[in-house]
């Protein structure tokens, strides 16, 4: 049986899977807007001692990143173990949280929260999901 094993986060196009390759670049320590460069890679880290917001880039900037088309999926990790703080998650222009988010945040469900603690429980998964080469779909999937 045929194994296939990645180096970093996946991006499936179309069912095509590309493999991206996360840097210390992806370090976000502080509140800002993550650069499409940043979400394209998949993996995102913090260690900020406050609480921190971190906004998604615009559906065009992200789109343009990923080289992306309907159907395009997108899996962003965010790993906050050496944070001291919550870190929360924004979705920007032509960025719309899922039906699945919305109506489990109403249920103070999983897929709905979009904050991840800090300390050994610290990571959590989201999935973009792209409706166009300009927009996404955003639900937290872990």
């Amino acid at each position: 049986m045929a194994r296939t094993t990645f180096s970093g986060p996946v991006v499936s196009q179309n069912g095509f899977i590309t493999d991206h390759t996360a840097s210390s670049a992806n370090a976000i320590p502080a509140t800002a807007t993550a650069t499409a460069a940043q979400v394209a890679s998949g993996y995102i880290t913090s260690t900020s001692a406050a609480a921190t917001i971190i906004t998604l880039p615009t559906g065009t900037l992200l789109g343009a990143a990923v080289n992306a088309t309907q159907g395009t999926v997108l899996d962003l990790f965010i790993d906050n173990t050496a944070g001291a703080s919550t870190v929360t998650i924004a979705v920007a222009t032509n960025g719309v949280l899922s039906t699945g988010a919305v109506d489990a945040a109403a249920a103070a469900g999983t897929f709905g929260d979009l904050t991840v603690a800090s300390g050994v429980t610290g990571l959590a998964r989201f999935t973009i999901m792209f409706s166009s080469a300009t927009a996404y779909v955003f639900t937290r999937t872990a």
